[in-house]
This record gives C-alpha cells, sequence and structure tokens, in this order.
C-alpha cells in the first residue's frame, strides 16, 4: 500500500455571515494547514472559484499559499486549478505567480490547471465555453515556453506575446509538475495524451467506478507527447473525508455537510447545461447529465455507504482509503470540511488520520 494523502480547500463560508466569517475561514484553513504538515500530509491544495456564495470563497488563493509556504518546512503547495481559459488568467501571469511561490516555498509548487465548469464563472467573466479546452490547452503551453525559455514569444488562437523575458524562472527544474482537472471520460483520456497529471474530481462516485477512469489515463499515457519539459504521471482523485473517535461522532459531524456540499457542487455544474440551452453543449455534454440527476437518491447514507466519501473512525476511514489506493490511485485530496463541519472538530479529524491512517499508507 503507497497512497499521499493531500489537504483540499473549497474554503466555504455558510451563512449568516458577519464582519468576521471570511476572515475566520482563511485563518482556520491556515491552521489546518500546519497541522496537516505536522500530521503527514504531502500537500496541500485549493480551488479557485469566483462568484459561489457559501461554497467557495477562494477566488484568489495566491496569497494564501504564501502565508502557508512561510509556515511549512516540507508540504507541497498545490494550485487545484488556476484557470486557464481567456480572460481568467493570462498565461504570463501564471507562469510569473506559480514561479514566484515555488522560489519562496523552496521548490514545493503543483501547478494544476483547468477550465471550470459553472454558470456563475463562465458567464460573469465573459468566456465561451466552446473555446475552454483549446484555450486550457494552448495556455499550459505557454505557462511552460515562459518557464523554460529565456526569451518567450507567442503567437496563438488566444493570445499573442512578442519576444519578452519573463521573470522570475520557477526554482524546480525543468518546472513544477503540471497537473489537468478532470470531470468527464474524455477528459481523462487528455490529460494522459499531454503526459500531465491527473486531477480527477469525480464527485460522488464510489472507489471502484474511479478505478476505470484512472485506466483510461494510464492507458492514454503509454502514447503521450507530453507538453510540459518532463511527464507527470500521478492520478490523484478527491474525496470528502471527516475522521472522528467513532463512526457515531464522525456521521453527525459530516452529514449535513456531505450532504449539503454534493448538491451544491452538482447544482452549479448542471447550472452550464442552462446557460448552453438550445445550443450544443460540446465538451460540457456531462452537464446536462449532472443537471438532470435524481438528488434525492445522494444522500448521506449512500456517500458513506458506498465509499464515495470517507468517513468514520480511524479504522473506518482506513479500510475505505485503502479502496482508493487499490483503484490505482498516487495522491488521494481530502476534502476536509465541505460546509461548516466546525474547526475544532476538522483539527481532530487531520490528528486521528495523522496519527492511524496516513501512516499505513506509507511506502
Amino acid at each position: 500500500m503507497a497512497m499521499d494523502f493531500a489537504m483540499f480547500y473549497e474554503i466555504p463560508v455558510p451563512k449568516p455571515w458577519n464582519d468576521s466569517s471570511e476572515h475566520e475561514a482563511y485563518k482556520n484553513t491556515i491552521e489546518e494547514a500546519v497541522l496537516g504538515e505536522q500530521a503527514g500530509f504531502e500537500s496541500f491544495w485549493t480551488v479557485e472559484h469566483h462568484f459561489l456564495d457559501e461554497y467557495s470563497h477562494c477566488s484568489e488563493p495566491s496569497p494564501l499559499y504564501g502565508a502557508i509556504a512561510a509556515l511549512t518546512s516540507t508540504m507541497r503547495i498545490g494550485y487545484g486549478v488556476r484557470l486557464c481559459p481567456w480572460p481568467y488568467n493570462h498565461p504570463i501571469r501564471s507562469a510569473e505567480a506559480a514561479a514566484v511561490l515555488d522560489l519562496v516555498s523552496d521548490g514545493r509548487v503543483e501547478f494544476g490547471t483547468g477550465r471550470s465548469a459553472t454558470r456563475a464563472e463562465l458567464e460573469g467573466f465573459g468566456v465561451d465555453p466552446h473555446k475552454t479546452r483549446d484555450q486550457w490547452q494552448e495556455a499550459i503551453r505557454m505557462v511552460v515556453g515562459a518557464w523554460t525559455e529565456e526569451t518567450f514569444e507567442w503567437q496563438g488562437e488566444t493570445w499573442q506575446v512578442p519576444p519578452r523575458h519573463v521573470h522570475p524562472k520557477p526554482l524546480q527544474k525543468p518546472h513544477p509538475p503540471i497537473w489537468g482537472a478532470s470531470s468527464s471520460e474524455p477528459s481523462h483520456v487528455i490529460a494522459g495524451e499531454m503526459g500531465i497529471g491527473l486531477l480527477s474530481f469525480t464527485i460522488g462516485l464510489p472507489p471502484e467506478e474511479l478505478s476505470n477512469r484512472i485506466a483510461l489515463y494510464r492507458d492514454a499515457l503509454t502514447r503521450a507527447k507530453p507538453v510540459g519539459k518532463v511527464s507527470n504521471e500521478r492520478a490523484a482523485t478527491f474525496t470528502m473525508v471527516h475522521c472522528a473517535d467513532s463512526d457515531e461522532q464522525a456521521f453527525q459531524e459530516a452529514a449535513e455537510s456531505f450532504e449539503w456540499y454534493l448538491r451544491i457542487a452538482l447544482y452549479h455544474i448542471g447550472t452550464v447545461a442552462d446557460m448552453m440551452e438550445g445550443k450544443p453543449l460540446g465538451t460540457y455534454d456531462y452537464a446536462k447529465m449532472v443537471r438532470d440527476l435524481d438528488l434525492k437518491d445522494l444522500s448521506f447514507d449512500y456517500l458513506q455507504s458506498s465509499g464515495s466519501t470517507i468517513v468514520g473512525s480511524p479504522q473506518r476511514c482506513a479500510e475505505v482509503a485503502s479502496r482508493y489506493d487499490e483503484a490505482d490511485c498516487d495522491t488521494l485530496f481530502c476534502l476536509l470540511n465541505p460546509y461548516k463541519i466546525p474547526h475544532k472538530s476538522v483539527m481532530r479529524s487531520i490528528e486521528l488520520l495523522g496519527e492511524h491512517v496516513i501512516p499505513q499508507f506509507k511506502a
């Protein structure tokens, strides 16, 4: 058994809000990250989301990454993900931001990339959903060039850059590991063919079903034409995780948040189908399927009993985590607070995972 554990955060801020709600959410996240390094978590990742009330108030994570880098020394820090399509983030700015973080963290950056999948964000930034996949791929190639070429220039479909010296360069050579977010089976294949790490952000599926998607990725790696100077052949997946001293306590603390997160996440994905009603969905064809799901079946009882989440005592958490390991997952992203699990309970969960679960999966 060998599988790394990563901390994964949306940074939710449940209502009702007050003047300190967001401040507390960020301070709690930092405190949990510091404890996570001590507990043996290999890395810390957050999303980049915009306009998603309660669900995620993590729109610009770079300052958070810097704060965590200053308070830790071994835990790697991952973009989960940097949004790539125009006009979210210009690729040059993405390359610069990641390079600075790599320098101040002594080479601990993991560069996750993605294209976003909610109406609020796509529409809010005026992003053309039919172009996001091509723009994502173009942006990654630009970032690699900006990191590795002394003089960088680009004439592409979306961006044009005259010859320029892009500073600074990242500490890791030839560059930080590159990852791609994936929700659909075709994008698992594309990640493999690009030779980048897989961030399988598939929600509500038991690990045995994720195994099939990881197998698609592994097969695609055999014919990869790496977009980076080196391949990243690691597969990661995410799930909600909560550990307590007993199954009963864990279920009580996690049930509301786990159900809420699943339903809201699927709702936001489904809104893309509404936005594109009457038009070809293209690479967002999965959004209609998600929108049309019967959410009544997605109860906490289903989530915990199917292994779609990891929740319970340390023994139970280890047993379910082993199913992810058997599914050929290299890194398990643990969404430790999907909504409103109290900070004290999250801290205890991190402690228990570090003491009793993570050591069982060390190589």
